[in-house]
């Protein structure tokens, strides 16, 4: 995604030909909801209004199916694309102009201490069920294929194969 200057609605149009217009996208996609759930949790969290974060968050996703932790810090015009089963953890890092698609999980590999989700850099487009476990990073531009799992850091536009494990 090269114009920085696009809009979320015109970003979601140029990656899914599907998408009609803005109101189409607004009324029909579950990524965009849970996304409107997201920003409006994470203002709570920075509050430190308790509670509200959470309830926020399980109600955006009985809607959608889309879990993202209100800790979680996402940069611009991320798309969940028929996002049901995505699941974004507490310390997970995302850069702007992120695709995501079902089933991706950013995640850990168990309860360590410090940073234990992944930091997904911009442009990375990640397919159905990937898993990416782990303070790691994935570098700009990157593409991981549908069913891989990431346990260490890709570098900017690798291509890992979906179905691999890459460790």
């Amino acid at each position: 995604m090269a114009n920085k200057k696009l809009g979320y609605f015109q970003s979601i149009q140029l990656r899914d030909q599907a998408a009609k217009n803005w109101l189409h996208i607004l009324l029909f996609y579950p990524g965009v909801h849970a996304m409107l759930g997201y920003r409006i949790a994470r203002l709570f969290y920075v509050l430190r209004i308790p509670f509200m974060p959470f309830i926020i968050t399980g109600f955006f996703r009985f809607l959608t199916g889309v879990e993202i932790h209100p800790g979680a810090k996402i940069g611009k015009r991320l798309f969940i694309d028929h996002g049901y089963g995505v699941v974004i953890g507490e310390m997970t890092v995302i850069g702007d102009d992120v695709t995501l698609y079902q089933g991706v999980t950013l995640g850990s590999k168990g309860p360590l201490p410090g940073p234990r989700h992944p930091t997904i850099q911009n442009g990375v487009l990640i397919g159905v069920n990937a898993s990416i476990l782990g303070n790691i990073t994935v570098g700009e531009s990157a593409v991981i294929g549908a069913h891989a799992l990431v346990l260490s850091d890709v570098p900017a536009g690798t291509k890992v194969a979906g179905g691999s494990v890459y460790k």
